[in-house]
């Protein structure tokens, strides 16, 4: 026995007169010392990947001591009863914060767009609508004017007609833009890089359980906010929705902080994330059954049923605060938000599966466009000056889209026109038909009437900023300033949905005897509504743009409240995806993703090949052999030196290294992390001290040998495993519904070898022809 050992002099501590037997056997413990947790283990390195296994493991021990304890005390009770409820209470912060600067978000832009144009002398920080609404002097027929708000060039030279009153109009409307512009620029460059672009591709990528450190921060959370009021205030051709995903995820990370639950547990984390998503989609288009879905269809990776309820109640929180600020001042969430009194008909079905089939094509166009602009702006100087670029596209956006009314505006107010069904008091341009003076029928049944002059201009118009907003918004996403595509493409499409309805009505109401219009569109009857043919194009775009098609049609459904309208958005949504994915089978935020290098392993891609693990495992035969610990052998210095010498995340654990009959895997951050604290904490470890993973506590041969150190604790018992011959099908299949980080390659209990992700969306990219080298982080 240890104890019975002759102790010489020398090896008695001075300090404390304990031998080193004494130590290990006694009072000092300290060679379990890592029995007990301490600080960052079980944490991740920036760029890597989580273990969805071991988070789930360690959240279902945490339940259980808490389920344990409850039960010793009534104090303990409470505690296990305010656990319970820190989700739902996270749910309730994340939905007010997002609502607040949602609302907030859009008061600001409201106001920073009409100020491009003038401003309101009663109170400055009123918007040209919010002064003339104040206004006792304003009339019906000229509502948008008001003695109060006046336009740059009326303030300074008091005229507010003629050429040089137009020129210095459109001169500081240009000024402006390229104002906002560059300050959000350069907010975003100084002070949060990550704020930039839409966000949503990230988002994907971390909720599949890869860390970006900062991308979620507080800093990110307050220039995003800040920046995207700048960037849409602009009159750059991006909206506001996906950077407000990005917002509520910040949000959602926020709080998360404030709980150890979420805190110290990345699989939790991701849940709160997964409901914060949907509270973000519920605010940008007051959708909140729409925003549940989106994030379950869309964002999320790992959605369980209780992740399910909690996105429901976050997303309702959301558009309650959001109700309450009431931002547009018509008691909706949104500035689009339209009724519609007429049904639609068979016959129509053709037009709008047209529209889908033009959504699918400006898709699949957009998403090769700005897919090859984006790699063009990676690869060569143009990535080099980021500020330089939003200026150059500000400047020539600003300028041509002065000039024609239809750009000019935000693009929130063109959608919310061209969805307008044409009522009695509209005043619009697209409103311009001839009336029949005979006419006496409710306010809500106009009959189709012929176009009149003000209708044929406005087409040209708007033919003219479908150009427009098709080749601008491919060189807008992407910048380095927050940039949504969801108003862009639903612009494109309400524009073309709008000429389409146009056509449709005047064919109709010129040829009411042709036999596709003759059972359904009699004389004097309201047969088409142009404006719901600028809903579905719009759906359509979308849908080509994001492959969405569920969620795509609930929240175009709760922008309009019309249940009936459902089957031709469902038409078009569907046929968009059809013919985008003709073209290719990814989404914008899925190219973006592998543009960038993230390991997402996309759950709706699949993998038909007969490839074995041994076909990817590591190492390959030319590579060296793979860097083991063994379980018993292995020094304090052998360990450091391994971890020197190579980046691997972490360390199979074999009985010797003859055998190679597995029993674990360990960390790297662990491992770093433990001797460190060994060495400051445990008396007597040395680098010739012996590294055990065994069980039983190691003996020491000699009273003098160097303290050994036990790192059972860290070892992960049950590492994930798969046999040489497993098919590779299933091996994705398994990497993909576990979340799983590497999984170790055996035969009859020998290790072979290790896959890890990376090595999985290698293999995957290599067999689709395309470089496996892109992807680029662990």
């Amino acid at each position: 026995a240890i104890s019975l050992l002759k102790i010489p002099p020398s090896c008695v501590d001075s300090s404390t007169g304990a031998t080193p037997s004494e130590e290990m056997n006694g009072t000092g413990n300290l060679m379990d010392f890592l029995d007990e947790p301490f600080p960052d283990v079980g944490t991740y390195e920036d760029f890597h990947t989580i273990d969805w296994l071991r988070e789930k493991s360690r959240d279902t021990d945490r339940h259980r001591k808490i389920t344990t304890k409850s039960k010793e005390s009534y104090w303990e009770l409470i505690k296990s009863l305010l656990d319970a409820w820190s989700g739902w209470v996270v749910m309730l912060l994340i939905g007010m914060l997002t609502g607040t600067l949602a609302g907030v978000i859009d008061l600001a832009v409201d106001w920073m767009t009409d100020l491009k144009e003038g401003v309101c002398l009663s109170a400055l920080y009123y918007s040209r609508e919010q002064c003339c609404w104040t206004s006792n002097e304003t009339t019906f027929d000229d509502r948008d004017k008001c003695p109060q708000w006046q336009k740059w060039a009326e303030l300074m030279t008091g005229h507010s007609e003629g050429a040089g009153a137009y020129v210095l109009n459109y001169f500081l409307y240009v000024l402006w833009a390229l104002l906002f512009s560059f300050l959000a620029v350069s907010l975003v460059r100084v002070f949060a890089p990550y704020a930039c672009g839409s966000g949503i591709p990230e988002i994907k990528t971390i909720l599949s359980g890869f860390i970006i450190r900062g991308y979620l921060g507080k800093w990110t959370l307050l220039i995003k906010t800040v920046t995207l009021v700048l960037a849409v205030s602009s009159g750059l051709s991006l909206g506001k929705e996906g950077p407000l995903v990005h917002v509520a995820c910040c949000c959602g990370n926020l709080f998360c902080s404030l709980f150890s639950k979420y805190s110290k547990n990345e699989g939790k984390r991701r849940e709160v994330l997964s409901a914060a998503a949907a509270a973000g989609v519920s605010v940008a288009f007051g959708a909140p059954i729409g925003g549940v879905l989106f994030s379950l269809e869309e964002v999320s990776y790992y959605f369980p049923l209780k992740t399910l309820w909690r996105s429901f109640f976050a997303a309702l929180v959301a558009a309650f605060t959001l109700r309450a600020i009431n931002p547009f001042g018509n008691s909706r969430l949104v500035l689009f938000y339209v009724e519609y009194h007429t049904p639609w008909y068979m016959a129509e079905l053709v037009p709008f599966i047209l529209l889908g089939v033009f959504g699918g094509l400006w898709g699949a166009l957009f998403i090769r466009g700005n897919i090859a602009w984006c790699r063009r702006r990676k690869t060569t100087l143009l990535g080099k000056y980021p500020v330089l670029e939003v200026i150059v596209i500000t400047g020539i956006t600003a300028v041509l889209a002065f000039p024609n009314p239809y750009t000019r505006r935000s693009t929130s107010e063109l959608i919310s026109e061209l969805f307008n069904d044409c009522g009695a008091l509209e005043s619009s341009q697209l409103c311009d038909y001839v009336n029949n003076p005979n006419m006496s029928r409710p306010v809500d049944d106009i009959p189709d009437r012929p176009a009149g002059p003000g209708v044929y201009s406005a087409l040209w118009q708007l033919a003219l900023a479908l150009i427009f907003k098709i080749v601008i918004t491919i060189f807008t996403f992407g910048m380095k300033i927050p940039s949504g595509l969801f108003i862009p493409s639903m612009a494109v499409g309400a524009i073309a949905g709008r000429i389409v309805g146009i056509a449709v009505e005047q064919m109709a109401y010129h040829h009411h005897d042709w036999i596709i219009f003759k059972n359904w569109c009699r004389p004097g009857a309201d047969c088409v509504t142009p404006g719901l043919y600028a809903m579905v194009g719009a759906a359509a775009c979308l849908g080509g743009v994001t492959r969405m098609t569920v969620s795509l049609v609930v929240i175009m459904f709760e922008l309009t409240g019309g249940l009936e309208y459902i089957v031709p958005l469902m038409a078009a949504a569907v046929t968009s995806k059809w013919v985008a994915d003709a073209f290719g089978k990814e989404g914008i935020y899925e190219s973006h993703i592998q543009l960038n290098g993230y390991p997402y392993l996309d759950v709706r891609d699949e993998f038909t090949h007969r490839t074995l693990a041994t076909d990817v495992m590591r190492p390959r035969r030319s590579e060296p052999p793979l860097a083991v610990l063994t379980q018993d052998s292995t020094t304090v210095e052998d360990v450091e030196t391994l971890i020197k010498d190579t980046d691997y995340n972490g360390f199979p654990v074999v009985v010797s290294r003859e055998s190679e009959r597995l029993i674990g895997f360990v960390q790297r951050r662990e491992l770093t992390v433990a001797i460190k604290t060994a060495r400051q904490k445990q008396d007597g470890v040395v680098s010739s001290s012996v590294v055990y993973f065994t069980e039983d506590n190691p003996q020491v041969a000699e009273a003098c040998d160097p303290q050994p150190l036990k790192l059972r604790r860290i070892l992960n018992l049950s590492p994930f495993t798969v046999t040489d011959h497993t098919p590779m099908e299933t091996v994705v299949d398994i990497f993909r519904k576990l979340g799983l980080r590497q999984c170790l390659v055996t035969r009859s209990g020998r290790l072979l070898g290790i896959i890890t992700k990376k090595d999985v969306l290698r293999h995957m990219a290599q067999m689709m022809n395309q470089d496996p080298e892109s992807i680029m982080f662990n």
